[in-house]
């Protein structure tokens, strides 16, 4: 796990070696371990490494800042954070052995063991015990298709000077990010959009289309584009290749519909090849050569990942125990307040794993003072302050001394954990026609939940509306009674996205469309900043691709069944998890009680944001409205907790890291 970060000047020019040291500097909370720098001519080919003050002492070079009168169009930056062969053999930027291919990695290669056996069979040789050697070598052996092969999560830039072409690539979800710049004379990428400010020089510039879309609906992440103008991502499951002045994106891998796995006819058999790819999946995710520990919510995928992770560290002993200690060591949020608390159910984990309980308690006060270091490390605004309980967690990790931390991100997309995915499971049995099927769901889900038939009936067929109706709907409600100004909402209101067409069943499209589209990218996003902000790697097992093939290629009856949310799964861990969390029904995971928090604590801090000078001045805001509702939020007619949090997160955010320029300061 690392940050990067490079620039390109097609047209010539040289690199600023100072900006390309000031934004790799930036990311040193992404990689404290080692430092590293390329600097090439990409007309004659010269290129030559330097070092800074956190490159390891065995490695000669020359200084990053120190003069030549070779002139460079092209550098990368480097920070790395030692987790595979934390020798300096495993310093970046890597070359192969005769220096035409030069690459700078963030992220992990899983499968690199399978990989070098197979590279080495074709007369490959190795220097060091690292995947980024392992990319190198598969670049050179399949091009662009090695991307086929990796198993993990990455962003990475390689510079093939035989080429004279920058091939950059995005793992398969986005777990890792890749931001960029071009304006068709300059390339510019990094980790993180803060690096990529100070890189290019650019003063920042809100994208307002994209602010339309967080206020409006609580989009994040959701397109290429940014927060920030002229800024984008590179999309997961895609590869860029810069070459001949010319920028070109493609995608490299889809979810299959069909899978040969899936063609079992039995749950015990859907069941049995679900354990067989996760319990692999968590297997793989254990390769580590330093301190590894586990999240734990008390959830039934975080406590699934715990248990299996317990198995194959200490019965099977997959890496070395003295990386662990003599209990797995796991890292929970959890507060006083019952209603937020979730240790009854660790308990259950904890007590039969032996594992090591660690406990983080967020508060409102610790928010505050948090608040700003937060933002800047997000980058971007975020959705909730249970970003904060992770937060926490992750403090909590470094602290403890764990650089490496299994999570359970990605479970509820793949295996439909939310509660709209009802919606869509049983909009898809009526547009099919299957009334019994249908009818005995809708009494499983009333035995449990308690709603009523027509409640039923309007979440059945609300999938079948038309999205633009829907959003047009929602947009305009939210613009006349939740606070956003209507000139406002009528400039953007053409912004409305279709459910992208999947190929399968109404279900199957809206989980595609949650796992690609409008929840995971933006936990990913904030999994990897709370987590690189303390300097540790977050593993998501869940999102092996092999997984995820599988549980996409299985009917829906193995998503939801009988009222229940990710029913392989389920079946899957029957006599491996406790009854009383294999069983659970209800839902919570890294919460924080946010509504009691805004109501209470954060209640004054908050109406002197509403009524301040710059919040009222935005354009953004009916602030009159917004004073009213908020007044029916406090007696508790109304819930606006999610909404009001964005009112506050995108008004410090547009302080922090658009009004005062991060290049300048000013």
């Amino acid at each position: 796990m690392c940050g990067i970060c490079g620039i390109w000047h097609v047209d010539g020019q040289s690199i600023n070696s100072a900006a390309v040291h000031d934004a790799t500097v930036r990311l040193r909370h992404r990689g404290p371990d080692d430092e590293g720098y390329l600097l090439v001519d990409t007309a004659s080919g010269c290129q030559e490494t330097r070092r800074g003050p956190d490159t390891s002492a065995e490695l000669l070079m020359p200084e990053i800042n120190e003069s030549n009168q070779q002139a460079y169009n092209l550098a990368f930056g480097f920070r790395r954070l030692s987790i595979l062969d934390i020798s300096p053999a495993g310093h970046q930027p890597m070359s192969n052995a005769d220096g035409s291919l030069w690459l700078i990695f963030n992220g992990e290669i899983y499968n690199y063991l399978e990989l070098r056996a197979e590279l080495q069979a074709k007369g490959y040789t190795f220097r060091t015990a690292t995947d980024t050697e392992v990319i190198l070598a598969a670049y050179d052996a399949w091009g662009e298709a090695c991307l086929e092969r990796f198993n993990g999560m990455w962003a990475f830039a390689l510079w093939d000077n035989r080429q004279r072409r920058l091939f950059c690539a995005r793992d398969r979800f986005g777990i890792k990010p890749f931001y960029y710049f071009w304006d068709r004379n300059t390339f510019a990428f990094a980790s993180e959009i803060k690096a990529l400010l100070l890189l290019t020089g650019l003063k920042p510039r809100a994208n307002e289309p994209i602010i339309f879309d967080y206020l409006s609906s609580a989009n994040l992440d959701h397109t290429p584009e940014t927060f920030f103008a002229d800024i984008y991502q590179l999309p997961p499951a895609h590869y860029l290749i810069l070459q001949n002045n010319q920028l070109h994106l493609q995608r490299y891998w889809h979810i299959p519909l069909s899978h040969p796995a899936a063609e079992i006819a039995d749950d015990t058999g859907y069941a049995q090849k679900f354990y067989e790819l996760f319990e692999d999946a968590v297997r793989l995710h254990l390769r580590s050569d330093v301190a590894i520990g586990t999240c734990l919510s008390g959830g039934l995928d975080s406590s699934a990942i715990v248990y299996v992770a317990n198995k194959l560290l200490f019965a099977d002993q997959v890496i070395n125990l003295d990386l662990v200690g003599q209990q797995q060591k796991t890292f929970s949020s959890c507060f006083e307040d019952k209603r937020f608390d979730e240790r009854q159910y660790i308990q259950y984990v904890l007590t039969e794993t032996g594992a090591e309980p660690n406990f983080t308690f967020p508060s409102p006060v610790g928010l505050l003072e948090d608040l700003s270091r937060l933002i800047w490390h997000q980058d971007e605004p975020f959705g909730s302050t249970s970003i904060y309980a992770q937060w926490c967690v992750m403090k909590l990790v470094a602290e403890r001394g764990v650089k490496v931390l299994l999570d359970g991100q990605g479970g509820d997309e793949m295996l439909a954990g939310y509660h709209p995915y009802f919606n869509y499971y049983w909009g898809a049995l009526a547009k099919q026609g299957h009334w019994t099927e249908l009818w005995n769901e809708w009494q499983d889900y009333r035995a449990i939940y308690g709603t009523s038939t027509f409640e039923l009936l309007i979440r059945t067929m609300r999938p079948h509306v038309p999205t633009t109706l829907l959003n047009w709907r929602r947009q305009l409600r939210r613009g006349n009674s939740l606070g956003l100004n209507l000139d406002f909402i009528k400039a953007h209101l053409h912004r409305v996205y279709q459910t992208p067409d999947y190929g399968g069943d109404l279900f199957h499209n809206f989980l595609y469309h949650g796992l690609t589209r409008i929840s995971l990218p933006g936990l990913l996003h904030y999994e990897d900043r709370n987590s690189m902000a303390h300097s540790v790697e977050a593993r998501v097992p869940f999102l092996d691709y092999r997984l995820v093939e599988y549980v996409f290629s299985l009917p829906a009856n193995q998503k939801i069944k009988h009222g229940l949310t990710k029913a392989v799964m389920r079946n899957a861990l029957k006599g491996v998890l406790p009854e009383a969390i294999r069983t659970r029904t209800d839902k919570m995971g890294f919460v924080t009680p946010e509504r009691v928090w805004l109501t209470t604590a954060l209640n004054d801090w908050l109406y002197d944001l509403v009524d301040s000078q710059s919040f009222r001045e935005r354009g953004y805001f009916d602030v009159d409205q917004i004073r009213q509702v908020l007044k029916e939020h406090q007696q508790g007619s109304r819930d606006l907790t999610f909404l009001a949090w964005r009112w506050i997160n995108l008004e410090l955010w547009l302080r922090q890291m658009i009004d005062i320029d991060p290049v300048s300061g000013t």
